[in-house]
């Protein structure tokens, strides 16, 4: 989709994180925007702000733990501008800490959001991007989607899931014009859910800014790359050698000290 200006996007999760900067990100591009989060309060100043940079903007609840919520934002959000060009499945949570002492609930509520939520929106939004012959579906994943954290398990399996799942509908609608991009950033610096910890990194396991973020998945919608990494780190070939030899990427991640600092993150010893 290389000519984003007046198209329209919906931005699940806006009001933290990396939503707001996606959302800016696309209006710097010329594309209305529909935002959503849990409460209005929190995503309407961003809504009025995306409005005085020149474009339409407008913005909507919804408990991505609540089935008609979902349908309901979808309809909500096609009826805003006529159509949904851009989903951006950014609205996540993360439960941290040990999967033990994690209960069913969590568990429920976790895949429900991180999941379930971006693909049924996918599945409400996809028909009018098909009879338009155009459309890109974004899903913001994470590193741990690509090699899984301790003390993130449940996390990590559901970034998993959604790299696989857009991996497989990508090729399904390859004949249709509408894409699908799945973006995994490292540990995001300043914002969300690993910067409320206040903790640095390993070092030689990087980071990336939300800046970055933001402007790669600009990126990958212009281009239409199928996957992108964001991190300032090379971790392709680490992610590589993993795939080959799950014991040797098991003793990089103690060996960099992804292990020891996700026990610290948490807690847990």
């Amino acid at each position: 989709m290389k000519q984003l200006r007046g198209k329209n996007a919906l931005v699940t999760g806006a009001s933290r994180g990396l939503g707001p900067y996606l959302a800016r990100a696309l209006a710097d591009e010329g594309v209305n925007i529909v935002l959503s989060a849990t409460k209005l309060e929190s995503i309407q100043p961003l809504a009025d702000s995306l409005q005085r940079q020149g474009v339409k903007a407008t913005s909507f609840t919804a408990d991505f733990t609540v089935s008609t919520d979902v349908m309901r934002l979808a309809e909500r959000a096609e009826q805003a501008f006529e159509g949904i060009d851009i989903l951006i499945n950014n609205a996540g949570i993360e439960s941290e800490g040990s999967f033990m002492e994690q209960d069913q609930d969590t568990i429920t509520r976790t895949v429900r959001v991180n999941c379930t939520a971006p693909m049924r929106l996918a599945r409400l939004l996809l028909p009018g991007m098909i009879e338009r012959g155009e459309g890109h579906v974004v899903n913001m994943s994470s590193i741990a989607g690509k090699r899984g954290t301790p003390y993130d398990a449940l996390y990590s399996g559901t970034k998993a899931a959604l790299i696989e799942w857009s991996n497989a509908l990508r090729l399904e609608l390859a004949e249709t014009g509408v894409f699908v991009s799945t973006i995994c950033p490292g540990y995001v610096t300043g914002v969300g859910m690993f910067a409320r910890f206040g903790m640095e990194p390993p070092f030689l396991i990087g980071s990336c800014t939300p800046e970055q973020v933001s402007a790669a998945t600009i990126r990958a919608i212009k281009r239409n790359h199928p996957e992108v990494i964001v991190n300032s780190r090379p971790l392709r070939p680490l992610l590589a050698i993993g795939q080959l030899f799950p014991r040797v990427a098991d003793r990089m991640l103690k060996a960099t000290g992804v292990i020891a600092f996700q026990k610290h993150k948490v807690g847990a010893g």
